[in-house]
C-alpha cells in the first residue's frame, strides 16, 4: 500500500479509502466485517462512513452502516488501527427520518449527529468530520452550472460551523474536520473563516472524481494542491460503470445501476455509455482491466489524498485495492485525455 498524509495534519492515511456504503443494504454484517479484515490486511487503514449510510438510503437502514463498523470495532479491538471518516447530513426535504428532519450544521445539530455516530460506531471519537453537502443552495450532486436563487434563505454562517467544529476537536469526539460536495467558494470561505479566527481549517474535500466526472480539476484542482486540502475522490468506478460490465452485457439485475437506477440516475446517459466504451478499448489494449485503469487513474492525480473504493464482492474488493500497483504511463495518460478531450465530463 502507498501512504500520504491528511491535509495539514500528520495522519498518515493510505491512498486507497475503504467506502462502506453498501454494507446493510447490498452487503450483510458479515460481508462488511469481511471487508473490513481483508482492507486492513492489505494497509488499508483509511475508511469512510456517514450517518445517512447504507446507500440507497431508506428510513429502514439508517445508520445500519455505522454499526456494522461499530460491531467489527467491538469485535476485534482494533479502532486504533484505522483512520475512520464520517459524515453529518446536510439539508434535505425526503431525510426526515435522520435527526427529526433538522438536518442542519446548527451546533445543536452538529452535537447530535456526532453523539448518535459514537454510538452506532461504538468510539469515543472519529478523526475525520465530514459535512456531508453543503446547507446553502449550489451546484453539487450532479449539477453542472451554477444558478443563483434569489429566494436562497441560507445566510452564511460558516464561523458557526467552523466552531462547532472546534469544539468537537476540544472535545477529543472528532480529530479533524472535511469539507464534501462543495464548490471553489465553499473552500475559500471556510478556509478564509479559519484563519481569520484562528480555528481548525478543512482538511480534505470529498467529491466525486473519475474518468467521467472530471468537473474538480476546474477550479477545486489548484486549491487542494495550493491549499492542502486534498481531494477524497468518490464514485471513482461511476457507480459500477467503469467496471465495464454494464458496456460487456455482464451485469447483473442486483447490481447498482440496475437495482437503483430510477434513484441514482446520475451515470445512465449515453455519452457516459460511449466514452466508458472507449475506456474499456484502451484497457483492454495494454492488457489491463477498465476497473484499475479507472481506479489508478484516480490515485495517481497530484490533488487526490486517497481514492474511496467500494465493493460488494470480495472479487472486486480485491480487484480494486491492487489497482494501487498499476502505473500510468506516459502513453496510457495520452490515450486516456484523448478520450477525455472528446468526451469531456458526460456524468458530472
Amino acid at each position: 500500500m502507498k501512504y500520504t498524509t491528511l491535509g495539514k495534519t500528520d495522519l498518515k492515511v493510505s491512498k486507497i479509502c475503504l467506502g462502506t456504503m453498501t454494507w446493510g443494504e447490498q452487503n450483510t454484517e458479515a460481508e462488511g466485517h469481511e471487508q473490513m479484515d481483508y482492507a486492513l490486511d492489505q494497509g488499508v487503514n483509511f475508511w469512510d462512513t456517514a450517518e445517512l449510510y447504507s446507500v440507497a438510503t431508506r428510513a429502514e437502514t439508517y445508520g445500519s452502516t455505522e454499526k456494522i463498523i461499530g460491531s467489527w470495532f467491538k469485535k476485534t479491538g482494533k479502532r486504533d488501527q484505522v483512520v475512520l471518516a464520517s459524515k453529518i447530513s446536510g439539508p434535505s426535504p425526503n431525510l426526515t427520518w435522520i435527526r427529526n428532519g433538522k438536518l442542519d450544521f446548527s451546533k445543536a445539530s452538529i452535537n447530535a449527529a456526532i453523539e448518535m455516530s459514537l454510538k452506532r460506531l461504538q468510539t469515543d471519537y472519529v478523526d475525520l468530520y465530514q459535512l456531508h453537502w453543503p446547507e446553502r443552495r449550489t451546484n453539487f450532486f450532479g449539477q453542472k452550472g451554477y444558478k443563483h436563487k434569489e429566494n436562497d434563505r441560507w445566510e452564511d454562517n460558516i464561523l458557526a460551523i467552523v466552531e462547532g467544529m472546534n469544539d468537537l476537536v476540544k472535545q477529543g469526539k472528532i480529530r479533524h474536520f472535511g469539507i464534501s460536495n462543495e464548490t471553489p467558494w465553499g473552500m475559500m470561505r471556510y478556509l478564509q473563516v479559519a484563519e481569520k479566527h484562528d480555528l481548525p481549517r478543512p482538511v480534505s474535500i470529498q467529491n466525486a472524481y473519475s474518468l467521467l466526472n472530471r468537473t474538480f480539476e476546474v477550479g477545486l484542482a489548484e486549491m487542494a494542491i495550493r491549499e492542502k486540502v486534498g481531494l477524497l475522490a468518490y464514485s471513482p468506478m461511476a457507480f459500477g460503470l467503469l467496471s465495464g460490465k454494464y458496456n460487456k452485457g455482464l451485469d447483473k439485475p442486483g447490481d447498482r445501476m440496475n437495482k437503483f437506477g430510477d434513484r441514482l440516475p446520475r451515470y445512465h446517459g449515453e455519452l457516459s455509455r460511449a466514452a466508458t466504451d472507449a475506456y474499456l478499448k484502451i484497457a483492454e489494449s495494454y492488457n489491463v482491466s477498465l476497473a484499475q485503469l479507472a481506479l489508478a487513474w484516480v490515485t495517481t492525480r497530484p490533488f487526490t489524498t486517497s481514492n474511496i473504493i467500494g465493493a460488494t464482492t470480495m472479487e472486486q474488493l480485491k480487484e480494486n485495492i491492487h489497482s494501487i500497483h498499476l502505473t500510468i504511463t506516459p502513453e496510457l495518460e495520452k490515450a486516456i485525455e484523448g478520450v477525455h478531450a472528446a468526451i469531456s465530463n458526460p456524468a458530472p
